[in-house]
């Protein structure tokens, strides 16, 4: 049996730090499922489709990763695919607190389920989607943090939001 992990993240976007974290997990694991999902409470700014785009983009070369999406419990989603591993990236101490409480929480659901943590190279220690999408948003340089097309991909939606223009004056 080729042993079988599942990378679970909404990645919007995918930056430099999970390509780091597939490519780690990759050598530890034959096949790797990168698997997208949505989170009720962030608001996504690009659709599940592009999310899968930007990530089959990414890992372009990479054989024996594919991608996935998937809703609902994640310990559910790793039984249906057949999997024992579940990959998380771990960047700072505040990452450990809530992952560590995650992978407790899904071992209760399924005790046959291990959560592997991986850390980044330091580089990318501070890098998180979040802070990539308010910097593409305010109109800032993100060509260091993402792949080309998802810097492509920010400055449209950017422009769309009138990112880096200050807002107009109100007449009195």
């Amino acid at each position: 049996m080729t042993a079988l992990a599942i990378y679970p993240g909404t990645f919007d976007p995918f930056t430099f730090g999970h390509i780091d974290i597939t490519r780690r997990a990759h050598r530890l694991f034959p096949r790797l499922v990168i698997a997208v999902t949505t989170n009720s409470e962030k608001s996504a700014l690009f659709s599940l489709e592009e999310r899968q785009q930007i990530i089959r983009d990414a890992t372009r070369g990479m054989r024996g990763v594919s991608i996935d999406s998937f809703e609902g419990l994640l310990v559910d989603y790793v039984r249906r695919k057949g999997a024992r591993v579940v990959i998380r990236g771990i960047r700072a101490l505040s990452d450990f607190e809530y992952e560590f409480q995650m992978a407790l929480m899904n071992r209760k659901l399924c005790d046959e389920i291990e959560t592997v943590f991986l850390m980044p190279h330091e580089k990318y220690s501070y890098l998180s989607s979040r802070l990539v999408r308010e910097i593409a948003l305010l109109g800032g340089d993100v060509s260091a943090f993402v792949t080309p097309m998802v810097e492509k991909m920010l400055k449209e939606r950017a422009a769309l939001h009138g990112a880096g223009h200050p807002s107009p004056k109100p007449r009195r």
